[in-house]
């Protein structure tokens, strides 16, 4: 029996996602170049290290008059609704959110990683976006990369000592015992 595969389904008749909507199924669901992308729905793990990340960035969102929004969609400028994606965490200047999701342009998306999931192959879009800054975090395991756009491809942040810099919101990321993912500002740290 075959349990964890890719599919293809050419074309998906109508039905089938009028199902899907109507069930919710299709919140995840995101449109890569004309071609219709269903993650699986996250773990325990991954809803909770999500729910700790935006309790914790929201302030630092709000202090530069910026929104925080879970699986809302990140639209390319010029093919909308047939190329977007849905990062886990989005950080945006609330004049690029519009009725349909974020327009483009966001300072900060997050990803947390999933087995199999596509995560890493969001990066070239983000990069076409514009999007300075994306985090890949593992819920299991609490390690943490971030990304910076510099031009049109992104660079690992990481020190010698295994300490990840998050320079949008000058945030360290270091996995520590338990594991636990800390995240060390100026004046404090947190854990999660």
């Amino acid at each position: 029996m075959l349990t964890d595969m890719r599919g293809v389904m050419a074309p998906i008749p109508q039905a089938f996602l009028e199902e899907r909507r109507k069930l919710g199924h299709d919140r995840r669901d995101e449109v890569w170049d004309g071609v219709l992308h269903m993650a699986p729905a996250p773990t325990s793990w991954h809803q909770l290290v999500k729910s700790d990340l935006l309790r914790l960035l929201a302030t630092f969102a709000d202090a530069r008059g910026w929104r925080i929004a879970s699986e809302i969609a990140v639209y390319d400028p010029v093919k909308g609704v047939k190329n977007y994606r849905i990062p886990d965490i989005s950080v945006v200047d609330p004049k690029f959110i519009s009725q349909r999701g974020i327009e483009a342009r966001a300072e900060l998306v997050i990803e947390i990683l999933s087995p199999e999931d596509e995560s890493r192959d969001k990066l070239p879009f983000y990069a076409a976006c514009g999007i300075p800054e994306v985090w890949l975090i593992d819920p299991e395991s609490r390690i943490a990369e971030v990304y910076v756009l510099r031009g049109t491809t992104y660079f690992a942040v990481v020190d010698s000592d295994g300490t990840v810099r998050a320079p949008l919101f000058q945030l360290e990321l270091r996995t520590t015992e338990g594991p636990k993912l800390q995240i060390s500002w100026r004046d404090g740290h947190a854990e999660i």
